[in-house]
């Protein structure tokens, strides 16, 4: 399907909205949904066009009480499936946590000296996650004498660091010169 398409399908689904369930019989619902059909194929092919929006207006004039409440009954059902995701979500987690309240030798937050980091829930669990405790805040990173005394790195520094990765990665100054050397007498023709 192109983007057209799909742009007519959704526009059109909008406002031939009904259901199986409005309709008395299964021949009725049949037809509406080849009605639906006909309009889509008309539009994406070009297919009297004027006559098709014509068409669309007046269906959407005559039935506009429909298309509103079968609009607020699709977000009804929309609501009702994220507010039951959102239970079955919270009636895990629920379970989870009583799981590790429960676990044997099992103490579930520890709490640890001002500063030091202690586990949020026990080892194992799918919660884990070390956080920081007490007022001492993040711990400073080790090897801080190539910072200056404002947080900002020496460029001299710098440019060591991005060497030593550059060389751990497998790089040298002397593969980018070969490269370049290849790549200039490669694209030379002789004749």
């Amino acid at each position: 399907m192109t983007s057209k398409e799909l742009n007519i399908r959704r526009r059109i689904s909008n406002i031939y909205n009904k259901g199986e369930d409005d309709f008395p019989t299964l021949r009725e619902y049949n037809d509406y949904l080849e009605e639906t059909e006909d309009i889509v194929f008309n539009l994406v092919e070009g297919i009297d066009v004027q006559g098709t929006e014509a068409r669309i207006a007046l269906y959407q004039e005559e039935h506009a009480e429909q298309i509103i409440a079968s609009r607020a009954k699709k977000a009804e059902r929309i609501s009702a499936s994220f507010r039951a995701a959102n239970a079955k979500r919270n009636q895990d987690k629920e379970a989870d946590l009583e799981q590790v309240k429960e676990a044997p030798g099992s103490t579930g937050i520890q709490a640890g000296a001002a500063g030091q980091y202690a586990p949020s829930m026990v080892a194992g669990s799918m919660f884990m996650q070390p956080r920081p405790m007490g007022p001492g805040g993040q711990p400073m990173p080790l090897g801080t004498s190539t910072y200056n005394g404002e947080g900002i790195e020496d460029p001299a520094a710098q440019k060591i660091r991005e060497e030593r990765g550059a060389r751990a990665g497998g790089w040298t100054p002397e593969l980018g010169r070969k490269r370049a050397f290849e790549e200039a007498f490669c694209s030379v023709w002789v004749n």
